[in-house]
């Protein structure tokens, strides 16, 4: 039992950096290379923090600049004013719900800037807003401090 154990600690080591896209025939699958990867993990890392009622933690995900630009029910502008939306619309941790986000779709416009498309579900009691879903596409620039979201489209 110890060696299965081992065996597959090792095993996801070893595949963990390894992330499968499911195309639209839904019977192939690819690999995607780093970079992409590295794309990812920026939503995963946000999706982590808001189940566990972190906003200031999810926010991280996005640039800290003026020029950071949210589209939703109207356009804000600006990282202070996104963080702000945030806390406003999300005041505890019975609104936030739980985040999950689904057909992810990375894609590397260069070295300085990507584009991921992708679903979201929110769910949450009733009295707390009621489940959520949309789509969204984001554009990412590759910081000093790694990728971060620069615009923000989500409806």
């Amino acid at each position: 039992m110890r060696r299965l154990a081992l065996a597959v600690l090792c095993l996801s080591f070893f595949f963990a950096p390894t992330l499968h896209a499911q195309t639209h025939e839904g019977a192939q699958m690819k690999t995607l290379p780093q970079a992409e990867l590295d794309v990812v993990k920026v939503l995963l890392t946000q999706e982590r923090a808001w189940n566990k009622g972190r906003i200031e933690e999810f926010a991280t995900g996005y640039k800290n600049s003026a020029d950071t630009l949210f589209i939703g029910n109207e356009v804000s502008r600006g990282y202070v004013t996104l963080l702000a939306r945030y806390r406003k619309n999300y005041p505890d941790r019975a609104t936030m719900g739980t985040l999950s986000f689904t057909d992810l779709e990375p894609h590397l416009l260069d070295d300085h800037y990507a584009i991921v498309t992708g679903k979201y579900q929110l769910d949450r009691g009733k009295k707390n807003g009621g489940p959520a879903n949309g789509i969204f596409s984001l554009v990412l620039e590759n910081t000093s401090e790694g990728w971060k979201i620069i615009l923000d489209h989500t409806s």
